[in-house]
């Protein structure tokens, strides 16, 4: 997994999210939800990351799913600041798009994972 699409994706999402939350704290005094939205956003590759290294297959699933849970919980955040019209259109519908991708990258390698693990 030393240089996956998984991996790089997330640590670029990771970067829009914090600057996200810069943006949110600094333009719009909102502390919150941007809060929220920074602690899943960042978890997301800090898993990806944590399952690297997992201690079993098992451990690398739990992980992995850990994951993909933050990532479900971003994208709440990300309607939430959305709905509340403390982020636009344009900022939304690209953040909510690469978390989605994150989302089936995801899915994706928990059934791979499940799969290998009962051979």
């Amino acid at each position: 997994m030393r240089d996956s699409i998984l991996k790089t994706k997330s640590y670029e999402f990771a970067i829009r999210i914090v600057k996200l939350t810069q943006y949110l704290q600094e333009n719009r005094n909102e502390y919150v939800l941007s809060r929220q939205v920074m602690k899943s956003g960042t978890a997301i590759g800090a898993l990806i990351r944590e399952a690297e290294f997992g201690q079993s297959k098992a451990d690398f699933i739990n992980k992995m799913s850990i994951a993909f849970k933050e990532s479900n919980e971003t994208t709440y955040w990300l309607s939430l600041l959305y709905d509340t019209t403390y982020i636009d259109d344009k900022s939304f519908n690209s953040l909510k798009n690469d978390c989605l991708e994150l989302i089936s990258l995801l899915v994706s390698t928990v059934k791979t994972a499940k799969k290998n693990l009962d051979k």
